[in-house]
């Protein structure tokens, strides 16, 4: 299991109790895998570990308070037939590119590029699981990071269509994990899919399984 550290100057001091507490979760051993599939299909069970000819990208899951809350950012892609994630609520993020020098300037950059977020502006608190995607062959390593202030968004419109901000309470609720057939193609509908219903929509696949094991780091940490 991978776990991503960084070295302490990495890190900014902290204004609130729940960030200072969440980023001391993030730099011990995390839940991983055992917390990612409790929000997994279980077919997932077979594609645990990434293939060494795995394409590697990074997202980051961007956290900020609103009305004395904090919320999580999220994004809905354009569907796209040729996009395996086409249509999805997802974190901002893509695949790492030569130029980027290091997965979490891959997430940066991409949040950037994807909801008009400035790099400079995010601080970063750690990484979570790193996690494979076997239908686009990707080995995903999520970041997360938070701002001091309320974000506005200057979307990529050729990749995404709207952001939603879910206040992270939500996740605390038994009533949004459900289930659902899920058709991902004409010939393959998946049964029992496990997933997070917000703001009416569906939430699953790779980016429910990392949420997951954010959500049970934050359930030892108090939103203030």
């Amino acid at each position: 299991m991978r776990q991503t550290f960084f070295p302490a100057g990495h890190f900014f001091s902290m204004p609130h109790n729940f960030i200072q507490q969440l980023q001391q979760k993030l730099r011990h051993p995390l839940p991983g895998r055992d917390a990612q599939l409790k929000m997994a299909h279980i077919t997932r069970r077979l594609y645990v570990e990434a293939p060494k000819e795995a394409r590697q990208a990074a997202v980051l899951a961007t956290l900020f308070q609103k009305n004395e809350e904090w919320h999580v950012v999220f994004i809905e892609r354009n569907a796209n037939d040729r996009d395996h994630h086409g249509g999805q609520i997802s974190f901002p993020g893509g695949k790492y590119e030569p130029g980027d020098g290091s997965l979490l300037f891959t997430a940066l950059r991409e949040t950037e590029e994807e909801i008009g977020i400035s790099k400079s502006d995010v601080k970063i608190l750690g990484g979570l699981t790193d996690l494979y995607i076997p239908v686009s062959n990707f080995q995903v390593h999520p970041f997360v990071g938070y701002l001091d202030y309320q974000p506005e968004y200057r979307l990529q419109l050729e990749e995404v269509s709207g952001v939603l901000e879910v206040p992270v309470a939500v996740f605390h609720r038994n009533d949004i994990r459900k289930t659902t057939d899920i058709r991902i193609s004409r010939q393959l509908t998946l049964r029992n899919v496990p997933y997070f219903e917000v703001e009416g929509k569906i939430l699953w696949g790779a980016t429910a399984m990392m949420m997951a094991e954010l959500v049970e780091l934050l359930t030892v940490v108090p939103v203030d």
